[in-house]
């Protein structure tokens, strides 16, 4: 684990002689950033020594109760547990009206204990160190959809699209439309102008199925880089969206008659001199490709929680959306779960098309390159890939509810030793404890079905 020298912090600090705060904040495994708020002459002895923070602040659910079950409560006395800033992280917020600034940290990977096993950043670090241990270096790319909302709810206190350029409220879009993008102009322009201050190589826009909702491409490149960037540029994307009136929105579902919100990972492997080892002028990839399919299809089910760990994650799965439904794979195919675009050969690689947009980027990527991992140790074949509609030949289906998944994950060897018994332990706690948070709540679905017919 790499820290940021001191130095970053100074040149910083003369850089931006106006900046008053700092956002000191570490991403826990429901991608909920925590920390503290810095007055400017904090920011050096951070850099220097790190900053306490309490055990607690990993183990949280959603809502952010304590998990007693995660180990960091009682047992360990809510001990302060050190965090050091992450190098690149230290950048402006030109959206806040105080002129701050945001650095990310992470657990140290001992003076951060027993809270260092539960950083969600952790894990993808040692899943890539045990890929590059093996001659392969793992580049990534994220795109994730969101909707703009308004900040005001309707007459029934539901969520609805934000107002357009002209003050109207969309009620119907076009996929692709560029008029659509165009209505939301100014929101992009600072989105981008925020996006190149901060070092996050935001690249094509795209409207997408529904009213208000937008999808964003990243550039690819190292899969740890990238996933930083993923993190920071959807804390971005709330930030300018605040500012202009409106909420962004990355629930997986948040509308039952329109699209669900994926995150799309695009994966590949290099040698040490950063050649592609999927590349091929055969469209399905080279053997290393196949392999890698092999893995990911092999784990699915396994990492499921990971790509989905929400119970509104499981609404997004319905036949003939674009959201996969089974362990299936296909060249340049819409219709499954992993594609291999179309291209030219150097650039071939797997789209991993599971994730909704509610998923923690490290978990996720570490998810996916366990399996990639798993596929070439065990030379996995992952079988002829499909052609034509791949919802209608899948022979097996994924779980469409949150319960199966959980269990899926308590259950399997092979994410034990993928992800370590210390970090399932809390993250399986903090998921079991929402599941039981989420199935005690009685709400407006209840009444609806059940108040008078029951």
């Amino acid at each position: 684990m790499q820290f940021a020298p001191v130095e970053q912090a100074r040149a910083f600090l003369d850089a931006n002689p106006d900046i008053e705060l700092i956002e000191l904040f570490v991403l826990d495994a429901n991608g909920v950033p925590r920390g503290k708020l810095l007055h400017r002459e904090e920011l050096l002895a951070l850099y220097q020594s790190g900053r306490p923070l309490p055990s607690t602040l990993l183990g949280l659910t959603l809502h952010g109760d304590d998990v007693e079950d995660s180990g960091l409560v009682w047992e360990v006395g809510d001990i302060d547990c050190r965090a050091y800033p992450l190098p690149g992280s230290l950048v402006r917020l030109p959206w806040r009206q105080i002129p701050t600034a945001a650095v990310q940290v992470s657990m140290h990977p001992s003076e951060g204990l027993p809270a260092a096993v539960a950083d969600p950043r952790h894990l993808l670090v040692r899943v890539i160190d045990q890929l590059k241990a093996d001659g392969y270096h793992p580049v990534m790319a994220c795109e994730l959809e969101f909707y703009l909302l308004d900040q005001q709810r309707d007459a029934q206190g539901r969520p609805q699209p934000a107002l357009d350029a002209d003050g109207g409220r969309p009620r119907s879009t076009q996929v692709y439309g560029l008029r659509e993008l165009e209505q939301i102009e100014p929101f992009l322009a600072d989105l981008y102008a925020a996006c190149k201050a901060q070092g996050i190589p935001a690249r094509t826009a795209i409207s997408e199925y529904a009213p208000g909702q937008v999808e964003i491409t990243l550039e690819h490149g190292d899969a740890l880089a990238a996933m930083d960037q993923a993190v920071r540029y959807k804390r971005l994307v709330k930030g300018v969206a605040h500012k202009h009136g409106m909420q962004a929105c990355f629930m997986a579902k948040p509308f039952d008659h329109l699209a669900g919100t994926g995150m799309h990972m695009h994966v590949s492997l290099a040698d040490g001199q950063g050649a592609n080892l999927f590349a091929s002028e055969d469209k399905a990839g080279s053997p290393l490709l196949r392999q890698a399919v092999g893995g990911m299809l092999a784990s699915l089910l396994d990492s499921l929680l990971l790509f989905c760990p929400n119970a509104n994650s499981y609404r997004r799965f319905q036949a003939n959306s674009y959201a996969p439904l089974a362990p299936t794979w296909g060249v340049d195919n819409r219709t499954v779960s992993l594609r291999v675009p179309g291209g030219p050969a150097h650039t071939r690689h797997v789209e991993h098309r599971i994730c909704g947009a509610d998923a923690n980027p490290y978990l996720a990527a570490a998810a996916i390159l366990a399996g990639i991992h798993r596929g070439i140790r065990e030379r996995l074949d992952p079988g002829a890939p499909v052609e034509g509609n791949g919802y209608a030949q899948a022979r097996e289906h994924l779980p469409t509810d949150w319960l199966a998944s959980l269990r899926a994950l308590e259950r399997s060897a092979w994410a034990r030793d993928a992800f370590g018994a210390d970090f399932l332990r809390v993250y399986l706690a903090v998921k079991r404890a929402e599941y039981r948070q989420f199935m005690g709540e009685v709400g407006e679905q209840d009444w609806r079905w059940y108040l008078t017919n029951a």
